[in-house]
């Protein structure tokens, strides 16, 4: 039978618990659980709490009897099935670490995926590793050689005799799991969360990000590997007892209209994704605009985890709003791993706030100036737009610091740090790096840029990402953003960055994916962007034109322009590089 709240068995507590394990005893004592829905809509596991719960010990058991010391990490291949949810939850039983492993969406082929894996078990260290059947090839090639214990899938571990005596619980003071973020591919960066820092940050998110109340309902499609999919998705509907539908990342890149199905199938009121999962339905609509949905119920459509396009959601509440689909219902918010998840909420069923600043005064002044439009030729500023993403959850400290370290003023932007409960202990096993981010007293360096409108967060970008020329700083969303104004653009098919040329001058790149094959209608588009970029930034910048699906992203579905520059240097020889940057400067 589905797995379908009732009211009056709903006991919300708001996440109030001291580890894991505890909240899965309390969302078992409910009706409520998880389902699984394949690519074409066919529910295919019902998994009441109850059962998980039941389950879970009965597994932990049986891992208790392989004799591994606490706290021992188990590396488990992510993928959106029970199982997953099943062993994370038994070592929470068992007093052990579980690390969630990614499943390959976006890497370059067979042997990026065993190379990613197997620097990611020897991080954490894992004593033994699990898989679903599907992804048990990579992880024993992956594993061999490293002298784990135990690796296999779960009819493997189903083998195991059950060990003798209670089980013991990690504790609030013990890690719950580690997380390793989505850009950490080369180098890894498994964040370290405990069990208070995560129930810390459920707390918040559910009584007052979420303000969760009796009867909702939850979708996602939201890899288990991200910090949203699995602490927004997995372990803040037990902590709040409410039922959650999942379909596989994989099949909503495939058949992205199955969210809005699910949503309007089970009217949930509940779901959340980055901005580039809107788009993808927009378009997708676009094929089939006679689809019929039912989105009246759907009360939180949150949105975060990367840059927010305003124009993107709007798109989407338009298309979608004879559907019944809000443009209320978008919550914006600001997180990441590093901080078990989220940080700061915009209030709800307000819709997106965005505020419009001179992008001038931005990059030149680091001041975020409200934009006043001129009608005069000569004085003509650039309109920058960001997102207000809200008030950070109590418990928070939050501050943004100028580069001498200082404290700013309100519209003043620059690095944001943050202090509080939810903070990551550290990184495992690398103290150096630790140390860069996270003072001795407890502030986090979050790398983000933004600034304050009175008590909300506006967030800009990465700091990582910033393209600084001349002393400017010039924003990476500025120039994709024009490129995806663009008939023959999509958004999200443009990724822009810069390089150092021999002089030690920066120069803006530009790789932009296109589906036109037309030579002449190619290069009138490179002289468009060309010609819009200096118009706009006053500044030069190199085009490249690359086929579609070829920009690189992380492992959570982000553009990750850290590799498309890294790709770009490999494949451009540096004699070739040189005359680029010299006609970019020239044409400009």
């Amino acid at each position: 039978m589905n797995a379908t709240p009732t009211n009056h068995q709903l006991r919300l507590r708001h996440g109030n618990f001291s580890t894991l394990s505890e909240a899965l005893d309390y969302a078992a004592s409910g009706e409520t659980g998880c389902n699984f829905y394949s690519g074409r809509g066919k529910i295919t596991h019902v998994v009441p709490y109850a059962d998980l719960q039941k389950h879970a010990q009965n597994l932990a058991r049986r891992l208790n009897g392989l004799c591994l010391p606490r706290g021992a990490r188990v590396g488990l291949i992510a993928d959106t099935t029970p199982d997953f949810i099943r062993f994370f939850f038994a070592c929470q039983y068992a007093g052990l670490i579980p690390v969630p492993l990614p499943i390959s969406l976006h890497l370059g082929g067979h042997q990026a995926y065993v190379t990613q894996l197997r620097r990611l078990i020897q991080n954490c260290q894992a004593s033994i590793t699990m898989s679903p059947e599907g992804f048990l090839p990579f992880l024993e090639e992956a594993s061999a050689g490293l002298n784990l214990s135990l690796i296999g899938g779960p009819e493997t571990f189903a083998s195991l005799k059950e060990a003798d005596g209670p089980l013991r619980p990690l504790e609030p003071h013990e890690l719950a799991y580690i997380q390793y973020t989505s850009g950490s591919t080369r180098w890894p960066r498994g964040v370290e969360v405990t069990q208070s820092a995560v129930m810390t940050n459920l707390s918040g998110i559910i009584q007052h990000g979420l303000q969760v109340r009796p009867g909702d309902r939850c979708v996602s499609w939201l890899p288990f590997y991200h910090d949203m999919g699995l602490v927004g998705f997995v372990l803040g509907p037990i902590a709040s007892q409410l039922s959650v539908d999942y379909l596989s990342t994989r099949d909503f890149a495939m058949r992205p209209r199955q969210w809005l199905n699910l949503m309007t199938k089970s009217q949930a009121t509940i779901s959340f994704s980055p901005s580039f999962g809107y788009e993808l339905c927009v378009r997708r609509l676009g094929e089939d605009s006679n689809e019929h949905y039912d989105l009246s119920s759907w009360r939180i459509a949150g949105v975060g985890a990367e840059t927010i396009r305003a124009d993107s959601l709007s798109r989407f509440a338009q298309t979608l709003n004879t559907s019944g689909f809000k443009s209320e219902a978008f919550l914006a918010c600001y997180g990441m791993a590093e901080c078990s998840l989220a940080i700061s909420f915009a209030p709800l069923h307000k819709g997106l706030e965005v505020d419009r600043v001179d992008g001038d005064r931005l990059s030149n002044n680091r001041q975020a100036i409200p934009f006043v439009p001129s009608f005069s030729d000569d004085d003509q500023a650039r309109c920058s737009k960001f997102v207000n993403c809200g008030v950070p959850l109590p418990g928070y400290e939050v501050q943004i610091r100028n580069m001498s370290g200082d404290v700013v003023e309100e519209r003043e932007s620059g690095t944001i740090f943050v202090r509080g409960a939810s903070i990551m202990s550290g990184y495992f096993e690398d103290p150096a790096l630790t140390m860069e981010v996270l003072s001795a007293d407890g502030w986090l360096n979050t790398g983000d840029i933004g600034y304050w409108i009175e008590n909300s967060l506006v967030i800009i970008g990465r700091s990582k990402d910033m393209i600084i020329i001349n002393g400017r700083n010039i924003w990476p969303q500025d120039l994709e953003f024009l490129a995806e104004q663009q008939p023959e653009v999509r958004p999200g098919d443009s990724s822009a960055f810069s390089v150092s040329g021999p002089d030690g001058n920066e120069t803006a790149i530009m790789i932009v994916q296109c589906r036109e094959t037309d030579i002449q209608k190619r290069e009138d588009l490179v002289n468009r962007l060309r010609s819009l970029v200096h118009k706009e930034l006053s500044i030069p910048c190199y085009i490249e034109l690359i086929p579609p699906r070829t920009l690189p992203r992380t492992s959570s579905g982000k553009l990750s322009r850290s590799r498309a520059k890294s790709d770009f240097l490999a494949r451009i020889q540096w004699e070739e590089l040189v005359p680029m940057l010299s006609t970019a400067a020239r044409s400009a």
